[in-house]
């Protein structure tokens, strides 16, 4: 599991009680909302409403949130913002990959946004397709660990189209292809597994190995300012940081 991946469980484990998780649910909301006017109300048909919808799901959305966002994006009600895609590419302290995917309704704004936090944290934007070559898009369903045995859950989730199950701390980690994640969860669930967290992910092929603690710091700063931001949904990047420097930063 890469550094990132890490940094997302341990905030994970904060959400429930974070300041922020309003405005989580509105970014969740907006992504469903969007997913559901592109293609589609119905998850079983719309592979990125499905995603969206099991991101929502991990991080406990209320499922009539869920709904109202869902209906709004298949024309019940209305809503004047005309969101759009936009991904930016850069680099971070040490060489840190640094992808930032965004849904904004101004783009003008929301690259001055993302221009200014990788120049106030020691990094710099780069052209589309600068660091996009580094990771690949998977999908990522975290177990915890308690109790489980790596065998017992391999079998669950094999044959609903996971193609690796990994230890992390107190987790394990089932990756498959972004057109299984549902079905993945969905195997966890039945065999009695707890989900930690379910969404699609870019996941870095190649890390960079960050050990100190200073440097640690200002690398999470800038992912953490990047995630703040309203239009930004998802932040990836490549560092590798230990789990205990990521522990004493969060603390």
């Amino acid at each position: 599991m890469s550094g990132h991946s890490k940094w997302s469980t341990i905030k994970h484990k904060k959400g429930a009680a974070d300041a922020k998780r309003g405005k989580l649910f509105t970014k969740l909301s907006r992504s469903i909302l969007v997913a559901a006017k592109e293609g589609g109300p119905d998850p079983a048909t719309n592979m990125s409403l499905a995603n969206a919808v099991e991101k929502a799901r991990s991080y406990s959305m209320p499922k009539d949130n869920i709904d109202r966002a869902i209906a709004k994006g298949s024309g019940e009600g209305t809503d004047g913002a005309v969101f759009e895609t936009v991904v930016y590419e850069g680099y971070g302290p040490e060489g840190v990959a640094v992808i930032v995917e965004a849904l904004t309704d101004n783009r003008n704004r929301t690259a001055a946004d993302v221009r200014h936090l990788f120049s106030k944290h020691g990094g710099n934007l780069g052209a589309t397709g600068a660091v996009a070559w580094q990771f690949e898009r998977r999908g990522i369903v975290l177990v915890l660990a308690d109790g489980v045995d790596e065998d017992d859950l391999f079998l669950a989730v094999a044959d609903a189209g996971a193609d690796n199950v990994e230890r992390e701390g107190s987790v394990f980690l089932v990756s498959s292809s972004p057109d299984q994640l549902s079905a993945v969860r969905q195997a966890v669930e039945a065999a009695g597994f707890t989900v930690e967290s379910a969404e699609l992910s870019l996941v870095p092929k190649v890390t960079v190995e960050i050990g100190d603690e200073p440097t640690a710091k200002k690398v999470v700063r800038l992912v953490e300012g990047l995630e703040d931001l309203d239009d930004v949904q998802d932040v990836h990047a490549n560092f590798d940081i230990p789990e205990a420097v990521l522990e004493s930063v969060a603390s």
